[in-house]
């Protein structure tokens, strides 16, 4: 998401670009075609990645000339090296990391494989973009090169985010609950790291101390078709209050009308779902992992990671609190979002970064 507000914010006097994607395009491709940018399809396998997929990735390149290349993430990482090296022309390429990585046991084998490959390889990136410090640390503590560490944080925009008065009625409506029911939101793809687990057991706790308290979660993955999810709600006795709605595409509606929204992670990097609910004026419990915490400050709560009580403690500080508190807070947060991660900021750091590397002569091991 990230990468397609860094599209839409570009300016096009200066910046003419194109994107390869090396699997499916999914919704995000459907928002880039929408900015007008145009987007390649190599269609490879996640697990398999074929020898013509990636002939057609590198003939592409050739093909566009870039002046510069930016990798997204580990296997655009890679791909964006490869490429770069068989363009047959000396271009930068650019890294762009999203991940914090606490420990390398909690990934898949195949992308832990690629974690230690991508350390021997970032010697020849030109820079290594991170969303936060607490990812650049962990990487180059698993030997990435220092030298090439860039830290660019997630950018918002605070008019597609923001509050919207008639929001917490329509989604009650939605959900066919009373008008005064609490709402407590996680919205989050369903991965290991995103921790559900952690956040059913604390709406367990809470649950029991108010009757009133619903939970929505929302994301790819988290839907009435998953069964681990399932059988958390009914392990927490919480059917009747507890609303799957999977992938949604009014993310900004669906924010703006929760009372609280929560990263429940145990590991992450710079979650723009804790921003955007910041922008939409929504208090924000999150775990203390990756840059959660500088993020929300004082305008929210952190609690340590893997600890459902001391989440459900922390949502409970501000349900006693009332409307009014956390009417508060939402516009400190909102404030704080609009006043260090602005959008428009984010993508001149960027923009500036881009000009850099394709002036600068090849940096040195």
């Amino acid at each position: 998401m990230m990468l397609c507000k860094l599209l839409a914010g570009m300016d096009r006097r200066r910046f003419d670009p194109r994107v390869i994607c090396l699997g499916g395009s999914g919704t995000p491709g459907a928002r880039i075609k929408a900015l007008g940018v145009p987007i390649h399809v190599a269609g490879m396998s996640p697990t398999r990645p074929s020898p013509i997929s990636l002939w057609r990735v590198c003939r592409w390149v050739r093909d566009m000339r870039p002046d510069l290349i930016q990798g997204w993430m580990y296997h655009g990482n890679a791909a964006a090296s490869l490429a770069g090296s068989l363009s047959f022309r000396s271009v930068p390429v650019l890294w762009s990391i999203r991940h914090s990585v606490y420990n390398l046991k909690y990934e898949k084998a195949r992308t832990a494989a690629l974690i230690r490959l991508s350390a021997v390889l970032s010697r020849r990136a030109r820079r290594i973009i991170y969303a936060s410090r607490v990812s650049a640390d962990q990487h180059e503590a698993l030997g990435f090169a220092p030298n090439r560490t860039a830290v660019i944080p997630n950018g918002f925009d605070c008019e597609q985010f923001k509050p919207l008065p008639h929001a917490p009625a329509i989604l009650r409506k939605r959900l066919n609950i009373d008008e005064d029911a609490i709402l407590i939101g996680l919205i989050n793809r369903f991965h290991p790291m995103k921790d559900h687990a952690n956040f059913l057991e604390a709406a367990g706790f809470i649950s029991q101390m108010y009757p009133t308290i619903h939970f929505v979660l929302a994301g790819s993955g988290v839907d009435a078709e998953n069964s681990t999810l399932l059988d958390l709600v009914e392990r927490y006795h919480l059917q009747g209050r507890t609303h799957l709605l999977g992938e949604c595409d009014n993310i900004p509606e669906l924010t703006a009308g929760l009372d609280i929204a929560t990263s429940s992670s145990f590991s992450e990097s710079f979650p723009n779902v804790v921003g955007e609910a910041m922008a939409c004026g929504v208090p924000c419990v999150v775990t203390d992992v990756g840059h959660s915490a500088a993020i929300v400050g004082p305008t929210g709560v952190t609690v340590p990671p893997r600890d459902p009580v001391a989440l459900a403690k922390g949502w409970a500080g501000l349900i006693v609190g009332g409307p009014a508190h956390r009417e508060r807070l939402g516009g400190a947060a909102r404030q704080r979002i609009m006043d260090n991660f602005s959008l428009d900021e984010i993508v001149r750091q960027y923009e500036t970064l881009y000009e850099e590397a394709v002036r600068a002569t090849p940096l040195g091991n």
